[in-house]
Formats: C-alpha cells, sequence, structure tokens
C-alpha cells in the first residue's frame, strides 16, 4: 500500500508568494513585442536575404521560429490574467499573432476547464489525453497532429467559416467540434456565452479576411509560393515544439475520473533546472507548470521566483517536492516507459489516495482553485 502523502497546505504556500500575483505590463509588452517582431524579422531574412539551403539560414529559421513560439504562448497567459484588464495587449496578440497564425485568443477560452478540478483529466478537459495508460501509438499519433493542424486551421478559417455563416446549425457543430486549441480530438467545445459569440465572430472575421488575402496574393503572383511553404513549415515547427512541452507538462496518469487537487498537483511537472535551455522549449513560464496548477494567475514573470521561495520554505516532506523532474527528455522517456507498460485501459485510479489533511486556511481543500 502506498503511504498516505503528508498534509499540503495551501494557505502557507498562497502566504510565501502573496506579493508576487501583480503582473508586469511593461514586462509583458516588452517581452511579446520583442518576441514576435524579431520573429518577423528573422522570417524576412529567411525567405529574402540568405543564401537557401545555407547553414545562416538553417540557424535563422531555427531562431525565427523560437521567436514566433514565445509570442504565440502569450495566449496561455491572457486567459489568466483577469478579464477586462490588458484590453490593448490583448488586441495586440490577436493582431500581430492570433489572427496571422489562425489561433485567435478565442480558441483557447477552454483552456480554463482544464484548471478545474472537476474537469481535469475528464472528457470535459480538451487539454489532457491518459497517454500513460494507453498504448504508446497513442503518443506517436499525437505527435504527428502539427503536420496537419496548419491545413486545417486554413479549411477551418478559409471555407468553414463563411458556411457557418449561412447555417445556424452548422455553425454549432464548428463551434463545438473545430473552434478549440485541444489535445483531445473528440474534445466538444461547450457553446459561447453572448459575449463569447461576439469576440468569437469578430475574431473569426478578421481570420477569414486574412486567408482570403493571402490566397488573393498568391493566386496574383505578389507573393511566392515559396512564402507559404515558409509560413507551413515555421507553424510546424512551433506546433511540435509545444507538442513536446505538452507531453511534459503532466504525467497523464488519470484515465478519466475525477481527481483532488493534491492529485491534480502531482500529476503536473516542473522543470527549474536549465533554465536557459528549458526557458526555449517551454517559454513563458511554462517550464513550472505545477507550480501553474497551483496558483494559475501568478504572472510568469514570478514563476522562476515563486518556486524557490516554496521549495526553501515548504516543509521538507512537502508533496509538492515531488513535482519536479531534471529534464523535458526523462519525462518523455518516463511516459513512454508508462505506456508500454500498459497493455489494456485501465479503470480510472489516484495517483495518491485521497488525503484526509490537505488543508486551506485549515479547511480541507476539495473545491478547485
Amino acid at each position: 500500500m502506498i503511504p498516505p502523502q503528508p498534509a499540503f497546505s495551501l494557505a502557507q504556500a498562497r502566504h510565501i508568494v502573496k506579493d508576487l500575483f501583480q503582473p508586469k505590463p511593461a514586462v509583458y509588452w516588452a517581452d511579446f513585442l520583442l518576441s514576435a517582431l524579431g520573429g518577423m524579422v528573422c522570417f524576412r531574412l529567411v525567405r529574402r536575404e540568405l543564401a537557401p539551403f545555407s547553414i545562416a539560414q538553417a540557424v535563422v529559421f531555427a531562431i525565427c521560429c523560437l521567436l514566433f513560439y514565445r509570442a504565440v504562448l502569450f495566449t496561455h497567459e491572457l486567459v489568466h490574467i483577469r478579464s477586462g484588464t490588458f484590453r490593448a495587449f490583448r488586441i495586440a496578440w490577436n493582431l500581430l499573432c492570433g489572427i496571422p497564425f489562425l489561433m485567435p485568443s478565442f480558441a483557447y477560452y477552454t483552456h480554463v476547464d482544464h484548471h478545474m478540478r472537476k474537469h481535469f483529466g475528464t472528457a470535459r478537459d480538451g487539454e489532457y489525453l491518459p497517454l500513460a495508460t494507453t498504448s504508446p501509438w497513442h503518443i506517436l499519433v499525437y505527435l504527428c497532429q502539427p503536420f496537419v493542424i496548419p491545413i486545417i486551421a486554413v479549411v477551418r478559417f478559409l471555407i468553414l467559416a463563411p458556411i457557418s455563416w449561412l447555417s445556424p446549425t452548422f455553425r454549432d457543430f464548428v463551434h463545438a467540434r473545430a473552434s478549440s486549441m485541444a489535445m483531445d480530438p473528440r474534445y466538444i467545445r461547450p457553446l459561447p456565452t453572448r459575449q463569447t459569440l461576439r469576440i468569437f465572430r469578430l475574431q473569426e472575421a478578421l481570420c477569414f479576411s486574412w486567408t482570403v488575402s493571402v490566397a488573393a496574393l498568391l493566386i496574383a503572383g505578389v507573393l511566392p509560393i515559396g512564402f507559404l511553404v515558409t509560413a507551413y513549415l515555421i507553424s510546424v515547427c512551433i506546433l511540435a515544439l509545444n507538442a513536446l512541452r505538452t507531453l511534459g507538462a503532466h504525467r497523464y496518469t488519470n484515465s478519466g475520473g475525477e481527481v483532488t487537487f493534491l492529485e491534480q498537483l502531482l500529476d503536473s511537472v516542473n522543470y527549474p533546472r536549465h533554465p536557459l535551455l528549458s526557458a526555449l522549449w517551454a517559454p513563458v513560464g511554462l517550464r513550472f507548470h505545477a507550480l501553474h496548477h497551483l496558483f494559475p494567475s501568478l504572472p510568469y514573470h514570478n514563476l522562476a521566483k515563486a518556486h524557490k521561495r516554496l521549495m526553501a520554505e515548504l516543509p521538507a516532506d512537502s508533496p509538492y517536492r515531488l513535482t519536479e523532474s531534471p529534464s523535458l527528455t526523462t519525462s518523455l522517456v518516463q511516459l513512454w516507459r508508462a505506456a508500454r507498460a500498459s497493455r489494456t485501459p485501465v479503470k480510472p485510479h489516484r495517483l495518491v489516495p485521497r488525503p484526509a489533511d490537505i488543508t486551506g486556511s485549515g479547511q480541507r481543500l476539495t473545491g478547485a482553485h
């Protein structure tokens, strides 16, 4: 029998980091603009200035992918920043990244369900698959998705969008089945609120206009076909990086049952080592994914400081210490081995026995955060 886990006090952890919850707009603006504009400069160099298939072109292409990858992942921060704030930043992100990359911010609104305790790891969580308890072929299939997602995105906004404007029934289908940046292709998105629907329609129209404009320029010969090829390759690289990061974000041991808050935390992973390298494949604070599940509203620029404090001040036997992994490679190998060891689907199970002493402000912690 697995011994019960020591107590984890959410109140104690929050007290340790209580002064780190305020986001700094200047940091967001500087980081995002440097990443996005730097990616654009590199894109131009790859397309026009550097010799084709040269080492210099390959290096700049890699830098371009990393810069755009970082800029794109600010969508994760926008979901968790309090609604009604950072309005100018939200608009800038959509205009510079969300619309051109055909991943507008409305497509990521469902991310909040991933953080709800009753949704995490269930069919209502589109960002979780029980990969550690199923065949390793599921991992390989997931890693193949980046090659087709850019094509699907173009079809979604260039063809399906205008059809959905003519048919309410088809509109509901598109919203439920083709409007989420989800890990699980079977995920069904709930119908939107009236406010979300207004944002949805505006961003969808902008994405449609963008795809029509690019298509028209390609047909007219203003843009060469090489532009489309380079854009596709960059998109695939960004999506592939994000797929690998996502595989390392959790241990994926839950098979669909409801879990406790502590189990959700222990299923998530932190990567405090090798900060420079980790920030390349998990930028904008995503290398501290377990900490992010502990405090979703903690801004990315304070996560490293918060993790350091928690490791220094929490008890030596705190379950939080179990969230660390030495490297992404280690986590991927462990996930692959767990999947290979699982020959048949298993019943929903728990990472640890349901603890009776998980406390928050002196009370048992049972709700979502």
